[in-house]
């Protein structure tokens, strides 16, 4: 390959991956809207009464459309095994911005009662199926479309968009709060992020139609075609499956603790502003986004299973110390450094997951595999994590908590410490190498 061809398919790569992740960071965009602004609709939805329980309710439906999830990540991912990456991730996003307008529009419990909630329950339901089938897609394309040796790089980049979502949904939040009073982010403000939402999924959709479908997928065989995208097939890789759930487990509930129930911990435990902990959020993610590229650029060299383990170890010894310290502090500077430390010991995990899992299945059931075992994993454990969270405050017992998050990880550093190096067994590198033999 002479030097302009190999700056054109460059350019190509770097192309694709920009339409892949920008609709992936839409889709979770979307998502996390959910959750940064649920302090401010909680009570247009439900009842009056106290504020725990209304957060409880919001959290009981953000868990309810984790529960969609294994059910997007099966038709999802079958359909983009048989008719191809491009085409189930331009469906994903279509369905995300219906969830997201649905919200926006949907009248208060005190004008239309019940309704509210049960609008609000299908709108979620509608994004989960979505969320469903675009994890387990984007991870494979990206993984399929980087170039040999920077897979981890490249793939990377769903976590930096995916938390790139977050930051952008808090980005608006901290724009809201500083044009708008509490009355009326309570009161109206709070549709506008989901109107933006919709409206940047819409976007998405035009951009994702001229994207590139992956090489691997268009020269897979006939008669990997057929089985393509079926439980039948996965099930002929039962040991991927399973490492796929210990993969996730613990890595799932940290995530998820340390990025979206962080706020209202920092809010209804520690007493801090909720302007201040947007702004604490804000730049924790910011920084962590930057941490991710770095890691998957040193899984590269030194492989993606020291990582893991690292994660693994240093999650499992520091999660109750870094939340008993923060429990008893006031101090803004203290809160965002012990919620940075957590992030950079599961930045183990974030950076390379994507990978780790792409590179444990063969082409026609790539993206079935990735996120099929994943969302279930992620429905069971990630999802209710929050839900769990906020029940165990309001009984009284908020530091079980702490402990049920370690132990998490620590069933995960177990499978971390059994698996082999994925990058040494990749599917895709073989796959890649037995095409150029042909």
């Amino acid at each position: 390959m002479n030097q302009s061809s190999e700056h054109a398919n460059k350019r190509r790569i770097t192309g694709n991956i920009f339409k892949g992740s920008v609709g992936n960071l839409i889709e979770w965009y979307d998502w996390y809207v959910y959750s940064a602004f649920a302090v401010y609709f909680s009570e247009a939805f439900f009842p009056k009464g106290d504020p725990t329980s209304q957060l409880l309710n919001t959290a009981a439906i953000f868990a309810v459309g984790f529960l969609m999830r294994p059910l997007g990540s099966l038709l999802m991912g079958r359909y983009a095994d048989r008719h191809g990456r491009r085409a189930a991730l331009t469906l994903s996003i279509t369905v995300m911005a219906g969830g997201s307008l649905i919200i926006a529009l949907t009248p208060s419990y005190a004008t239309i009662g019940v309704m509210a909630p049960a609008i609000l329950v299908l709108a979620r339901l509608l994004q989960g199926l979505s969320l469903g089938g675009e994890y387990g897609t984007s991870a494979t394309y990206l993984s399929e479309m980087a170039s040999s040796g920077r897979r981890g790089f490249y793939s990377s980049f769903q976590y930096v968009t995916l938390v790139a979502g977050q930051l952008l949904a808090l980005g608006v939040q901290i724009v809201l709060q500083q044009t708008l009073s509490e009355s009326d982010m309570m009161s109206w403000g709070w549709r506008i992020p989901f109107v933006i939402g919709a409206m940047g999924a819409l976007a998405v959709l035009w951009l994702r139609r001229t994207m590139d479908e992956s090489e691997q997928f268009s020269n897979m065989g006939s008669k990997s075609r057929e089985n393509a995208g079926t439980i039948r097939t996965l099930m002929k890789h039962p040991k991927a499956v399973l490492t796929v759930v210990g993969l996730t487990l613990g890595g799932t509930v940290a995530f998820y603790t340390y990025t979206t129930y962080l706020q209202k911990y920092m809010v209804n435990t520690v007493g801090l502003d909720k302007e201040v902990v947007s702004l604490i959020n804000f730049i924790a993610l910011l920084i962590f986004v930057v941490l991710q590229p770095l890691a998957g650029m040193l899984s590269d060299k030194i492989g993606r299973r020291p990582l893991l383990i690292s994660f693994g170890i240093l999650g499992t010894l520091f999660t109750v110390p870094l939340f008993l310290i923060m429990e008893q502090t006031k101090s803004p500077i203290v809160a965002f450094l012990l919620m940075m430390a957590g992030l950079i010991i599961i930045t183990g995990y974030t950076s390379i997951n994507a990978i780790v899992k792409a590179e444990l299945f063969p082409t026609e059931i790539r993206a079935l595999g990735v996120g099929f075992p994943y969302a279930l994993t992620v429905a069971v454990f990630g999802g209710t994590a929050e839900f769990i969270a906020l029940w165990l405050k309001s009984s009284g017992v908020e530091t079980f908590f702490y402990f049920y998050v370690a132990a998490c990880i620590a069933v995960s550093l177990i499978s971390y410490l059994r698996m082999g190096e994925s990058s040494k067994v990749s599917h895709i590198e073989a796959e890649i190498d037995a095409m150029k033999k042909r």
